[in-house]
């Protein structure tokens, strides 16, 4: 049986500030936890009594103090390996975190970030699902727009995001040939018009940018089945439509989906389907795509249009557009049992599925400028069930992009507070061995800083000088005080979904 990972910790009397388990945001059946991940949460949970009653206060309030999120990387270290830079101090002594890694030190800009307005997923209440045996109801309120606010802003250190696209497709007139506005539109559960009033109203109360959008527009979302091509007046209209009225900031793609029914995916390098859209976008001078790569088994049958090999040609023939490819283009995410497959990952190399092929594309033109490497899931998932793993990933972005060509973004809500995530990438660095073995370079400040926000300042025209800067005075920033002064605290809750037995 599945249920919420919060709700399965508050059953156990134990929320760990860092996930211990990969979460299932429902695009695959959550797997059992491992031993050692066992070993994990049971070192954290008994550390976390030992220093809680030492220091007089609860347990739960140990957990989501600094203290409980040291305890969390520390014990990892213990189980999988020094893999994280932490202090034996920083678990009993808050100014010890706070002194090393101080808030606000970095500009965190997240790409990725979701929430479904009230809107169950249904993946849940499946038929298929329930012929498994599972018995799950819908939980709406976790990834509510009021928590995203909450989670992305005032539980952690994020300044500015991206709303990102779930694939879905409007519906422009109604039978009538009513041009129809709103929740009319309908378009799934993140649809491109709910993106859109999600950032104004946001950026309406903060009094500043702190906001941007995505637009899930895509070649085969209109489709005219008597020619077998896109419907290019229904596709131009919309993007007009989410270019002008919504004033999108990006499209997000996603090559392995079928919204309009056209029978297949499409790939990005087609000049037949992609390459119009790409002119046209440059017309309405939008020109940042952002493409779900890799987690190529949220579809079964259409899986292999994730892969990154279509970005080559596509980058090559279109200079003046910039592509972001979402998760690395990593093939399958740590909670799939491709995942645990010997040829998924080579320790002698390095190399995992799909992001080998995308670090390919740049070893093959070493002066192609216009691909980034985008880190959601992929950074927090490996870091999680696979240090080793993620430090591979991180080197090898570096090592063959540059550090100022990886972009921050955590696929938040699905994985609650993003601050566990963003506390992990503080304290992320590479091993002197494989520095060593695999020529990476030492992470440095300097790095980090650019991957946290500044490399997405740039692609999506943020002023870091000028906008950044008004951050702390603005509206957002003042309610986001008030919160912590009236006791508001990250509730170490994760939205996603975990077996019951775990």
């Amino acid at each position: 049986m599945w249920v919420p990972k919060w709700q399965r910790d508050r059953k156990l009397g134990f929320e760990s500030p860092v996930p211990t388990q990969p979460v299932s945001n429902e695009e695959f059946v959550p797997r059992p936890q491992s031993e050692k991940q066992k070993e994990w949460e049971f070192r954290i949970d008994q550390m976390a009594i030992a220093k809680s009653k030492s220091l007089g206060i609860s347990k739960r309030e140990f957990l989501k103090s600094s203290m409980g999120m040291a305890t969390a990387f520390y014990a990892s270290n213990m189980v999988f390996g020094p893999n994280w830079d932490v202090a034996e101090a920083e678990t009993f002594e808050a100014a010890a975190s706070e002194e090393k890694f101080p808030k606000g030190e970095y500009f965190v800009f997240d790409v990725q970030t979701h929430f479904t307005n009230g809107f169950a997923l249904g993946f849940r209440t499946a038929e298929f699902v329930k012929n498994m045996g599972f018995e799950l109801t819908d939980d709406e309120d976790e990834y509510s727009y009021p928590n995203f606010v909450k989670e992305l802003f005032f539980d952690s250190e994020t300044s500015l995001v991206v709303i990102s696209g779930v694939p879905g497709r409007e519906i422009n007139k109604d039978k009538a040939g009513q041009i129809l506005e709103g929740r009319d539109r309908r378009g799934g559960i993140l649809p491109s018009w709910l993106m859109s009033k999600a950032k104004g109203q946001l950026n309406k109360i903060a009094g500043g940018t702190r906001a941007l959008c995505q637009g899930n527009c895509a070649p085969n979302h209109y489709w005219d089945k008597a020619k077998n091509q896109p419907d290019f007046p229904a596709l131009f209209d919309q993007m007009e439509r989410e270019v002008k009225q919504y004033g999108i900031d990006s499209w997000k793609w996603y090559c392995h989906t079928d919204p309009g029914r056209s029978g297949d995916g499409f790939r990005m390098d087609d000049e037949k389907l992609a390459y119009p859209f790409y002119e046209k976008s440059k017309e309405l001078g939008l020109k940042v795509f952002s493409c779900h790569k890799g987690y190529a088994a949220q579809s079964r049958t259409l899986g292999h249009f994730a892969h990154p090999g279509d970005l080559e040609k596509a980058a090559l023939d279109h200079p003046d557009l910039t592509f972001i490819a979402y998760h690395s283009a990593m093939k399958h995410g740590p909670g799939e049992p491709e995942f645990e497959a010997p040829e998924f990952f080579d320790p002698e190399t390095g190399d995992f599925a799909w992001h080998a092929e995308l670090m390919n594309i740049k070893k093959r033109n070493p002066g192609i400028d216009n691909i980034y490497c985008e880190i959601g899931s992929a950074f927090g998932t490996t870091a999680i069930v696979h240090p080793v793993m993620c430090q591979h990933l991180i080197g090898k972005n570096i090592q063959t992009y540059g550090a100022d060509h990886v972009i921050w973004g955590t696929d938040c809500l699905w994985w609650g507070s993003p601050q566990w995530v963003i506390d992990a990438m503080k304290r992320f660095q590479i091993s002197d061995e494989l520095c060593e073995k695999f020529g990476y370079q030492k992470v440095t400040k300097e790095d980090k800083a650019k991957i946290f926000g500044l490399n997405a300042a740039r692609v999506y025209g943020v002023d870091a000088n000028l906008d950044i800067k008004a951050f702390p005075g603005d509206t957002l920033s003042q309610l986001k005080t008030a919160y912590h002064e009236q006791g508001g605290e990250r509730d170490n809750a994760a939205y996603g979904w975990v077996r019951a037995e775990a």
